[in-house]
């Protein structure tokens, strides 16, 4: 079986910070890219940004400059440091690992989701 599990998220301010970190756990044999979406109330679930495992990465315009992702390959770990928020960074955010485990082929995997809220 294979996790992948959130934490991180909370309540904070216009112009605070948050670590979102994400895990995935199990029967592992590979994995490529991981990253973090996000979706707000009443809107589709869009990418943030994400990492691949030789460290390039995409953002979303709206993050550039303030969200940075970074990977622990050896640890199968992706973070998110989110900087500068605004309330309208609002919404729950999913980590996403694309891997391979021991019983199936390269697939997506999601965690549950954590909530992050940026009061103005």
């Amino acid at each position: 079986q294979v996790q992948v599990m959130e934490s991180g998220g909370g309540f904070v301010q216009a112009g605070g910070s948050l670590r979102l970190s994400c895990a995935a756990s199990g029967r592992i044999f590979g994995i490529g890219v991981m990253g973090w979406f996000r979706q707000a109330p009443g809107k589709g679930r869009d990418l943030v940004a994400n990492i691949s495992n030789d460290g390039s990465t995409i953002y979303a315009d709206s993050v550039k400059g303030r969200f940075t992702i970074s990977r622990d390959n050896a640890k199968n770990t992706v973070f998110l440091q989110m900087s500068s928020l605004k309330p309208e960074d609002t919404a729950v955010y999913y980590c996403n690992a694309h891997l391979r485990s021991f019983t199936s082929g390269w697939r997506d995997y999601w965690g549950q989701g954590t909530q992050v809220t940026v009061s103005s």
